[in-house]
């Protein structure tokens, strides 16, 4: 039996339960429809909840153009056609890269409030629909804190999203220490999106830097975030990691070694699979039958969260190669919502 595992009896009943838990939550007639929708890529009622789900606001737009860097095709009529044609009744909205890693300390600071205002501006006017993982200038830890009560205390968002590294530097730095700990005090959930990593933004210009750097860097932050001690130092923050973990589930030799965890006791007191098995992970592009397998294969289904990556790719994709993966019923509904409802749970008043 893999280390990850519990006994089989234990990892199907913790499945159930998630299931159930989402079935109790949605209603009998809302679940039917989304079994419907799974199984014949027809709309039924929107009911998935869309932790990867990305806005571009007018401020964002005109910093990226400033600054030479091509924005993305977004619009909110757009993202809302997606939200009912992909059975997503809401999305957790935050910004693509390259996010706020651009620009001095100043103009990150406003840029990180205007996006955050924005967005509670897109929460306000359709709080079914939207919710706010706010952004910070990650990079000032003065600026963060500060970012971070406003959010909290007078946006009300419902979450944190950053990229993977700031200046070269990845989330686990412990220069970063003072910002985890307060995330951790607030018992944050933090979303994590991969964006260019200063190391390699020009090794392979003939295709895009996202197809490999992308799940590299939230690897690498993964591995930041444990290997130097800021996982198991804030252990009430939960970490959710794009695109299924990156390459994660792949290099887990490399890191899941009895001398590699003697060595870092004290940063992984309970080792690499405690702490693999505590983060969150999205289906967005890491929704295909290899990618999930090696996931589920390190984790349980109760970890795993919707994501779709929009505006860059669709919830019919994601759902389509969920139904195929060989997942019941009930998984499919956790992973659909009921996950989700418990990192928020005011998503199911």
């Amino acid at each position: 039996m893999h280390p990850f595992h519990d006994s089989i009896g234990n990892t199907q009943r913790r499945r159930v339960l998630a299931g159930l838990g989402a079935f109790g939550a949605l209603g009998a007639s809302t679940w039917l429809n989304g079994c419907q929708t799974a199984a014949n890529s027809t709309p039924g009622a929107p009911h998935r909840i869309d932790v990867h789900h990305h806005f571009v606001p007018a401020p964002y737009v005109a910093a990226m153009k400033a600054n030479k860097i091509r924005p993305v095709d977004w619009s909110l009529q757009k993202s809302l056609e997606e939200l009912d044609q992909s059975g997503i009744a809401t999305g957790m909205i935050s910004p693509p890269p390259p996010g706020v890693t651009f620009g001095d300390t100043a103009f990150r600071r406003k840029l990180a409030r205007d996006i955050n205002e924005a967005g509670a501006k897109m929460v306000s006017d359709r709080p079914t629909r939207f919710r706010l993982l706010a952004t910070l200038p990650f990079a000032s830890i003065d600026d963060s804190l500060a970012e971070i009560a406003y959010a909290f205390d007078v946006l009300k968002a419902d979450g944190i999203s950053l990229m993977t590294s700031y200046n070269g530097k990845y989330l686990g730095d412990p220069t970063h220490f003072p910002i985890l700990e307060e995330l951790n005090r607030r018992r944050a959930v933090v979303y994590t999106h991969p964006t260019t990593p200063a190391c390699c933004g020009g090794l392979q210009p003939f295709v895009s830097i996202n197809a490999i750097e992308g799940p590299v860097d939230t690897t690498r932050t993964m591995v930041s975030l444990m290997f130097q001690g800021g996982a198991a130092r804030f252990p009430d923050i939960q970490w959710i990691f794009s695109h299924s973990g990156g390459v994660t589930p792949f290099l887990l030799s490399r890191y899941h070694r009895e001398e590699v965890e003697k060595d870092f006791k004290k940063q992984l007191p309970q080792g690499v699979n405690h702490q693999l098995r505590k983060f969150y992970y999205d289906t967005a592009q890491g929704h295909h039958e290899g990618a999930l397998k090696a996931l589920l294969a390190i984790i349980p289904t109760s970890q795993v969260l919707f994501g779709t990556d929009y505006p860059f790719w669709d919830g019919r994709k994601v759902t389509a190669d969920l139904v195929k993966g060989g997942l019941s019923a009930a998984d499919l509904m956790a992973i659909d919502r009921g996950n989700a409802l418990r990192l928020f749970p005011g998503l199911g008043a």
